[in-house]
């Protein structure tokens, strides 16, 4: 017998709190709850990949970085997704976008897209 996977918690503060959006991706609508990212910050991003457009219906999206600063903040929304939704938000994402594993104010660990690009990309 396969172990299972557990579902995971992920914080969404952009295109994934669109109803569109999730049940493009994941076929329903997802039910989460208010929490915040402390440290980071949301910057502008532009997006170019045609699939993700079309799904977000737009090209200008939002990416967090990381400040180092706990006064900074980034308030969204945290869902309870499985593995195979997991699988399908990683798909959506654009390669200037990683996800990472992070804590969030609630104290609840959870993963987030953050920007990929590096500092540079700031500037």
């Amino acid at each position: 017998m396969a172990p299972s996977h557990p579902d995971v918690w992920l914080f969404s503060y952009g295109t994934l709190r669109q109803l569109d959006v999730q049940r493009s991706l994941f076929g329903r609508a997802l039910e989460g709850h208010s929490d915040v990212l402390r440290g980071y910050t949301v910057s502008p991003l532009r997006i170019t990949d045609a699939d993700v457009i079309a799904k977000s219906g737009t090209a200008d999206h939002t990416v967090v970085h990381a400040t180092g600063d706990p006064t900074d903040c980034v308030s969204g929304i945290v869902y309870h997704i499985t593995q195979a939704e997991l699988a399908a938000a990683d798909a959506y994402e654009v390669a200037d976008c990683k996800r990472v594993a992070v804590r969030l104010g609630s104290g609840l660990d959870a993963f987030a897209y953050v920007d990929a690009r590096g500092s540079d990309a700031r500037r």
